[in-house]
């Protein structure tokens, strides 16, 4: 029999699906509390050495595509109804599959002058940083590529989204308003890229994922000019053993447990965004000792966009990544297939954005990067063959409503 919050679930993204497939006469006919827009993102990747969202490479890469469709709708002020339909491409790391990116029932239960309350239900995403929710609209984010050492595009998954409950709320005040968002819930964690993150490698066993929890407090003063957050996640996973592979380890659990300092201040034409985060992950209960130990990573970066024209944007930033901030150049992690600086990354990123019109927005992006931790498994599966030193240059078209 199912249990009740799966009964729920089915019955939501039904609900989600047949929302997002009234067409749009149909849909405009609800009333004005309805919402729906969609986008459209095509991007091309060419790197001197190592492969980025496919065959990079070689010739570049044209896998690289981002369709989504969201609708919500408001049947009373207090209640609210969204969804969000994804299909991505990313090289070998993700096929582009049709999926509920988010799916959810908002329920604002306190609404007063000096501030709201509500919580939501189902596929919900993450508040992780400053633009871990919209992180798939290619309009919302600050290049075409985020900030790899917060935003991973490997392994991604394990903080995009959850199925569960979550609590929001702003309290205003004359110095600024606080935003709070605490949830708890399961994230999804299948597939071979998130196991190579976590493991070094795909083992034989399967991932589980179990209840885990996320709250990020937001401070904004005058209408987001200035913005400081901290975000805290922990993310509670089983090993499940095969048991019948040699080199398979006896079941364990993984806790991965980020903090974020998140800052940014924005101005008329330009704006400054710092985040630095630590990420403890610890390894316990495995029968093979040496898996059960706790590493602590540390990254960060800073980042400034100007305005320099109505519709054009210029950007620069440094982003750095230690997968151990006790071994920064990788020396102690080193090993066979894993050289030493697969456990490191420091990125210089310049990038131009064009706002062709309302709705068409074309970038073009260049990164010089020392190091490959934030390589993906799937598109590099042999770390040894991989180059210190490379470069990326990226173009992307996007079209959104």
């Amino acid at each position: 029999m199912l249990c009740f919050h799966k009964i729920f679930f089915i019955v939501l993204i039904g609900f989600s699906l047949f929302l997002l497939s009234l067409p749009v006469s149909a849909l405009e006919g609800l009333n004005h509390n309805f919402q729906f827009h969609g986008f459209l993102s095509q991007g091309y990747v060419l790197t001197s050495d190592n492969n980025y969202y496919g065959g990079s490479d070689d010739d570049g890469s044209f896998d690289f595509r981002e369709i989504g469709v969201n609708a919500s709708y408001r049947p009373i002020p207090l209640l609210q109804f969204s969804a969000q339909i994804l299909s991505r491409f990313a090289g070998e790391s993700d096929d582009g599959d049709v999926r509920l990116d988010y799916g959810f029932v908002d329920y604002r239960f306190l609404d007063k002058d000096a501030g709201w309350a509500a919580f939501r239900i189902g596929r919900i995403k993450t508040p992780y940083g400053l633009y871990n929710e919209t992180r798939d609209v290619a309009a919302t984010r600050p290049s075409i590529f985020l900030p790899q050492s917060i935003y991973f595009d490997r392994g991604r998954d394990l903080a995009l989204s959850a199925d569960g409950i979550q609590l929001n709320g702003e309290y205003r005040t004359k110095y600024g308003n606080l935003f709070l968002h605490a949830g708890a819930g399961k994230p999804k964690i299948k597939g071979r890229e998130i196991e190579a993150s976590l493991l070094g490698s795909n083992l034989p066993g399967d991932l589980d994922d179990e209840i885990s929890y996320n709250a990020r407090l937001m401070y904004e003063k005058e209408g987001g000019r200035l913005r400081f957050a901290f975000t805290w996640a922990q993310l509670n996973i089983d090993y499940d053993s095969s048991g019948s592979y040699l080199n398979d380890p006896d079941n364990g659990s993984i806790r991965f447990e980020p903090c974020i300092i998140s800052a940014q201040l924005n101005e008329e034409k330009w704006s400054l965004t710092a985040e630095y985060a630590l990420r403890k992950v610890k390894y316990k209960e495995f029968g093979c000792s040496f898996m059960n130990r706790t590493i602590t990573g540390e990254s960060y970066y800073l980042q400034a966009s100007y305005r320099f024209l109505r519709n054009w944007e210029g950007m620069v930033r440094y982003d750095l990544l230690f997968s151990d901030k006790d071994d920064p150049n990788g020396t102690k992690s080193e090993r066979p297939g894993h050289p030493h600086y697969s456990f490191f990354a420091k990125d210089l990123t310049f990038g131009l954005r064009w706002d062709i019109t309302k709705s068409l927005m074309l970038r073009g992006e260049y990164h010089y990067v020392n190091g490959t931790a934030w390589l993906t498994h799937e598109d590099n599966q042999d770390a040894s063959k991989t180059r210190e030193y490379w470069n990326l240059f990226s173009i992307m078209m996007s079209y959104y409503f």
